[in-house]
């Protein structure tokens, strides 16, 4: 009897996910402000905002017409983020983002579905949280704090520069000043709590906020960061 040929490898797989992008909100056409504004920017956070795949949406009123996509695109690469596609926009912008390999998003952002994991695979674990990392001193500018698989306190100021990171909720008795980034490993529920909220950036399971100018509603406060859905939501306690 002949051998039954083996079932062959699939070559690949194709399956929806989610992921957080960033979204660059243009407000004007002029590039040189762009650039300027760009470079302050990633100067705050240049490792969390290094090769960040970035979105391209023209605010309301923009003179589409007079943006150079071309030298946007050029322009992002050169401050180490990468287009990949564009929100918004008239059917002409929309045709030269096709024409330089941008992605053409909905409104809501276009985030694909979900795929359902196949009846073999088991479901991915979340990182645990029995653990409790407690730092009782000041983080220094240039220092960066991680808590794996649990909460991270910090009894002091996170100065500027610094960086505290945690798989579950950061707690910061003191003045948040630097960066904050909880549920580094996909926990959606981990929260940020600090006693005075002043940071640079904060993040929960990959959904961030950069703070170039700070916000009179919660600057100074003590507040709390969460996620609602893919928004961050920022409380002053």
């Amino acid at each position: 009897m002949s051998a039954q040929p083996r079932d062959p490898m699939p070559v690949f797989e194709l399956k929806g996910s989610r992921f957080t992008l960033s979204v660059l909100n243009l407000h004007s056409v002029d590039l040189a402000a762009v650039d300027e504004r760009l470079a302050a920017t990633v100067a705050q956070a240049p490792d969390f905002l290094a090769q960040a795949p970035v979105v391209l949406e023209p605010a309301a009123g923009l003179d589409i017409a007079a943006l150079d996509l071309t030298a946007l695109n050029a322009l992002l690469r050169h401050h180490g983020l990468i287009p990949v596609g564009l929100r918004g926009g008239d059917e002409a912008l929309r045709q030269r983002a096709g024409d330089a390999g941008l992605a053409l998003l909905g409104e809501t952002g276009g985030a694909p579905a979900r795929a359902a994991p196949a009846p073999q695979e088991a479901a991915p674990a979340k990182a645990p949280r029995n653990a409790m990392r407690v730092v009782d001193k000041p983080v220094r500018s240039g220092q960066q704090i991680y808590a794996e698989g649990g909460d991270l306190v910090v009894f002091g100021a996170v100065s500027v520069g610094a960086e505290v990171i945690a798989d579950g909720s950061i707690h910061v008795y003191g003045a948040l000043r630097g960066r904050a980034l909880a549920g580094a490993r996909g926990d959606e529920s981990a929260r940020i709590f600090c006693q005075t909220m002043e940071p640079e950036l904060v993040s929960i399971a990959g959904c961030y906020r950069l703070f170039e100018e700070p916000d009179p509603q919660t600057h100074g406060y003590t507040a709390q960061v969460r996620l609602d859905g893919e928004r961050l939501i920022i409380d002053a306690l």
